[in-house]
């Protein structure tokens, strides 16, 4: 009974997230005009799954008490290439995948080698890649275009039998192959004890060098997925530093309002991807009930603040870190 118990109010955020998310979910497709129907549900995971993989990397850093302001710009970078390489025979698409897959991988060592052994704070660090990352993606795109292997990206983002979103798999099949063995390895525990206390997790003789280096790495993997994700929905890459931007704020909002602790050590990259998916559902619920386009960034702006801000609000009141299981 207290193990329930301990492992509610441990993914309570999460558990909110989900319940937001299905509520959200519920009214937008109840006053869409077409009803819920594998074509709605297809087009609404084919968006929130681009925000939930790079909001999903992002958590990788946030547990261990850093934010990374690459992602996005990793995001689009990975789509540049994507749109560069992954084209021609289905095994010339294939290394091309493995390409930005590395490239990606290559991105997050990059920022964790400059924050453990640079000993640069994350914020500037990651600023600073950022930057370079986005030169990267303009250099190979300085204009939209490129292609994808069409095949490949009809696969990824169609349907598959009994009109389930063929991204939901991409998605599950993440959480599945890095997630969970993250969340279960030494590094991953590690991960989570830097964000909880770095000196106690350092007094301890924990590997914390490594952790944070396989948690950035991890961070620049997943958002080159998204990126890669970018590229069969929209057969092009585009090196746009809006897009960057946005995705990488949202992505910090997503991860609040999935329960992912700011100051380190708690929650998880489920929560994360609901949180991802409610913002996504705001947006979608604007379109639904035709708002103004000229005010529809305020509106979301002022749903998003008062959603963090409730997410936040348990944090403000926190005394002591244990009471985040209480």
């Amino acid at each position: 009974m207290r193990d329930g118990h301990y492992w509610i109010a441990e993914n309570k955020g999460s558990l909110l997230a989900f319940v937001l998310f299905l509520v959200m979910f519920s009214f937008y497709v109840s006053h869409h005009p077409a009803g819920l129907n594998a074509d709605v549900a297809t087009t609404a995971a084919n968006k929130g799954v681009l925000l939930a993989l790079v909001a999903m990397a992002q958590t990788f850093v946030v547990i261990t008490a850093g934010i990374d302001l690459s992602v996005g710009m990793v995001f689009v970078l990975a789509n540049c290439l994507a749109s560069s390489i992954v084209v021609g025979s289905p095994l010339e698409s294939m290394v091309g995948v493995a390409g930005v897959l590395v490239a990606g991988l290559a991105c997050g060592a990059l920022n964790g080698a400059l924050v453990i052994y640079g000993r640069l704070q994350p914020i500037v660090a990651t600023l600073a890649t950022g930057a370079i990352y986005f030169g990267l993606a303009l250099w190979l795109r300085p204009v939209p275009g490129g292609d994808v292997n069409s095949d490949l990206a009809d696969m990824l983002t169609d349907q598959l039998p009994g009109g389930i979103p063929a991204v939901l798999a991409v998605l599950a099949a993440v959480v599945l192959l890095v997630w969970i063995p993250f969340r279960r390895s030494l590094l991953g525990r590690t991960a989570y004890a830097i964000g909880s206390s770095e000196q106690a997790a350092f007094m301890s003789g924990l590997p914390l060098g490594r952790a944070k280096f396989l948690a950035y790495a991890l961070s620049g993997l997943l958002a080159s997925i998204g990126g890669l994700m970018l590229t069969f929905l929209t057969y092009s890459g585009e090196a746009s530093a809006m897009i960057g931007g946005t995705y990488t704020l949202n992505s910090i909002a997503a991860v609040v309002l999935g329960g992912v602790s700011l100051f380190g050590g708690a929650g998880s990259a489920i929560g994360a991807i609901f949180g991802a998916l409610v913002l996504r559902t705001i947006g979608d619920l604007l379109f639904v009930f035709d708002f103004d386009p000229l005010w529809q960034p305020l509106f979301q702006g002022v749903i998003l603040l008062a959603a963090v801000s409730l997410g936040s609000f348990r944090l403000l009141r926190m005394r002591n870190r244990l009471d985040l299981f209480g």
